[in-house]
């Protein structure tokens, strides 16, 4: 039943085929990559990240050429410099993700850059991609606290987003890259950003580091956000840091949100089988916690 005060539906944002299985040890062959967004597709996702053009490897036109292409349904990338921009552009990809680190620190560590070069990667990525190339996205990484730097203010965030603003993004995302936030943090930041970046749709990504993933999803959903990332089995993190929560399970937030009377338009059971069928290839339990009540 619908709650009053609760807003009537939600769009849910898959990135495991590519966010989450690029931080994880066992390595999935492009035909298992397919099939898991397959799966989500049938489980009624229509937003999914499916590649990550940061490498030479063509692994990622591969598996978009083998996948399904349907009205309604709308595959995202990564995309790190202008070359892969223009590879996932001639893959056929509807969305690409820049990231912009808040902190600098974070930013070298990553990439060897800081927050104003990742700026102007940005801006020179965005203004390609409007003159005819996929949808441009950016995000935000590290927006809610830095392993390097430690805490990130929400003015500081806020400036960032309204740089990014400039140039015209289809969407900011705000990514708890550490698992940092909490539920407090996430409608000061959400006030600050809509300050500072007016009428710029905005989408979370919370890791579940320190449990704190779903309460912060709840709390962005309530909000009035624009859509929430979400990685079937919760996988993901990262490979260098193993501490590092996943992304939220999708499965898992499905059945928090239908649960509050949200309309989805996801099968929670379908995302839950899906996740035990990750784990078995990746050897190993993933963080999801629906697949082990079925």
């Amino acid at each position: 039943m619908q709650q009053a005060g609760v807003p009537a539906r939600i769009e849910v944002v898959e990135v495991g085929p590519s966010d989450g299985l690029r931080h994880e040890r066992t390595a999935i062959a492009a035909p298992d990559r397919v099939e898991l967004v397959e799966r989500a597709l049938a489980a009624g996702l229509r937003r999914i990240e499916v590649a990550a053009f940061d490498a030479d490897s063509r692994e990622p036109e591969r598996v978009l050429a083998a996948l399904p292409r349907r009205d309604g349904v709308r595959y995202l990338a990564l995309v790190l410099d202008g070359t892969g921009l223009d590879r996932a552009a001639a893959a056929g990809v509807d969305e690409v993700n820049v990231v912009v680190a808040a902190t600098d620190g974070f930013a070298d560590r990553e990439r060897g850059s800081s927050t104003g070069q990742d700026l102007a990667r940005w801006a020179d990525l965005a203004a390609r991609a409007h003159r005819g190339g996929p949808r441009p996205v950016a995000t935000i990484a590290v927006a809610f606290g830095c392993p390097v730097e430690g805490e990130v203010s929400a003015e500081h965030v806020a400036e960032v987003a309204r740089r990014i603003a400039d140039a015209g993004p289809a969407e900011i995302v705000l990514a708890d890259t550490a698992g940092a936030g909490v539920p407090t943090q996430v409608v000061r930041l959400l006030e600050r950003v809509r300050e500072e970046a007016p009428g710029v749709p905005v989408r979370c990504h919370f890791h579940n580091t320190r449990n704190t993933g779903y309460a912060n999803a709840a709390t962005a959903f309530l909000e009035g956000v624009a859509a929430l990332d979400a990685s079937i089995g919760g996988i993901g993190g990262s490979a260098t840091r193993p501490g590092f929560g996943g992304t939220i399970a999708t499965e898992d937030l499905a059945y928090l949100l239908t649960g509050m009377g949200v309309h989805t338009g996801l099968d929670a059971d379908e995302l839950a089988a899906t996740g035990t069928w990750l784990g078995e290839r990746l050897h190993r339990e993933v963080p999801a916690m629906l697949g082990r009540t079925r």
